[in-house]
């Protein structure tokens, strides 16, 4: 019997609501609000994004490291659903006690975070490990971008919830209740996937002599083995490995560079990020379309293209009009870069092993992503202490650093696109179907 005659529409709608609940954990913590509230009001001055970089950069860490042991725990003990309530509690229970986060506290504002970042990111790996329970290999596509489209509109809706608040109430006390309010929302519509969808998964037993740990990165070291002879994912995977960094930073950074070089207030900086989650959708929609049309790599090159063009724009910038205009196509271009990644990688992996291409995809996807956060924020604090003692006032000498660090953005894109360039698409695909012709 295949999954799609085993779930129901109702389990579906299950797997899409929990998305539709923790994108206003993105929306609101990483994007929009708590970002800016942290590096502007509990840390201030530059030194606020070097310790923003450093918390998102310890958070994805150590979730690059325990989600692979983990996975293979839930996966052998039939335990998903059990993770994600653990997960799923830890996040929802962290972000809400950032109200606690005020001026000066930054230990609680960055231990809250963080704890709250791990439970996010961990959550996601149980998730995403139930769409094959309730969608068939060849409807993967289509669910789950249902559940990326409606994981973005909850995004969208929980600003919009923030936003009449930070409106008529002023001050930063709103900004502390709103993450409140983003835990609950998030709690609220994770509970269907808990009550409605069922767990397909039987537990099985250990081997002789074996434990999960071992299990875990004996799967890991199994799937390098593996994709050492496709050549062309292995470039893949080094290329994305690096401009991820680049979309990582720009995502995690974007409401501090609206608030330091452009002078924007709270009110503006959740609809500018509502604005880019609006283009998101239409960017993977557009590229998804055109990828069809040219071919997945060229699609991807002039999405790079597009996104290096927007950050050497972005450094050059002076008015908060053209930041408008550089996040509604940035928006475009990075739903292309991370919806065609995922593209390719189905492309070049060999029938029958695409699980476990996808599962080597999503550790390289976040053991890459601590480095390009803190990497920014170093450069962008180092660089205003540097300006700062060349004479410069303090906020100037900021926004000197700030700008600084937009470059480096541009440096992970470019570096990934110029071994990109080498990744022969046609070649990848040949070796993957051959190597499914022979099993």
């Amino acid at each position: 019997m295949d999954a799609m005659e085993r779930s129901t529409r109702r389990e579906r709608w299950a797997w899409y609501l929990y998305d539709f609940g923790n994108s206003a954990y993105a929306a609101v913590v990483l994007l929009a609000v708590y970002s800016a509230y942290f590096k502007e009001v509990v840390v201030g001055g530059a030194e606020g994004s070097r310790l923003w970089g450093t918390a998102v950069g310890i958070a994805m860490l150590v979730v690059a490291v325990t989600s692979p042991v983990l996975g293979a725990i839930a996966d052998f003990s039939g335990a998903k659903k059990r993770f994600l309530l653990f997960y799923t509690a830890m996040a929802c229970l962290f972000t809400g006690l950032l109200f606690f986060a005020r001026e000066g506290t930054v230990l609680i504002g960055m231990l809250f975070f963080i704890l709250a970042e791990i439970g996010y990111r961990s959550a996601q790996v149980f998730y995403n490990g139930l769409l094959p329970e309730i969608a068939a290999p060849e409807e993967m596509g289509r669910i789950s971008g249902i559940g990326w489209a409606i994981g973005s509109a909850g995004g969208i809706t929980s600003l919009l919830v923030i936003l009449p608040l930070v409106v008529m109430i002023k001050g930063t006390f709103i900004i502390r209740v709103a993450m409140v309010i983003t835990a609950a929302f998030f709690a609220l519509f994770a509970v269907p996937v808990f009550l409605w969808l069922r767990e397909r998964a039987r537990p099985q037993p250990l081997p002789p002599g074996e434990t999960y740990l071992s299990v875990g990165f004996g799967r890991l070291a199994r799937t390098f083995r593996a994709a050492r002879r496709f050549r062309e994912f292995l470039k893949f995977m080094v290329a994305f490995l690096i401009y991820n960094d680049g979309v990582i930073m720009a995502l995690d950074f974007a409401a501090i560079i609206g608030t330091v070089l452009f002078g924007m207030d709270q009110q503006q900086l959740i609809l500018f990020i509502i604005l880019v989650h609006l283009t998101n959708v239409a960017g993977a929609y557009v590229f998804g379309v055109l990828a069809d049309r040219i071919g997945c790599k060229r699609s991807l090159i002039l999405s790079n293209l597009l996104m290096i063009g927007l950050v050497v724009w972005l450094f050059l910038s002076r008015s908060q009009v053209e930041f408008w205009i550089i996040g509604a196509l940035a928006g475009v271009a990075m739903a292309a870069l991370q919806s065609l990644s995922r593209t390719m990688v189905g492309m070049l992996s060999p029938p029958g092993q695409s699980a476990e291409f996808y599962g080597l995809f999503a550790v390289v996807g976040r053991t890459s992503s601590f480095i390009g956060p803190a990497v920014y924020g170093w450069i962008a604090a180092e660089a205003a202490l540097w300006y700062q003692a060349q004479g410069l006032a303090e906020r100037i000498a900021e926004q000197a650093g700030q700008r600084m660090a937009i470059l480096s953005i541009a440096a992970f894109l470019l570096v990934g696109l110029l071994i990109l360039l080498t990744v022969n698409e046609a070649k990848g695909r040949e070796a993957a179907s051959a190597e499914g012709t022979e099993h």
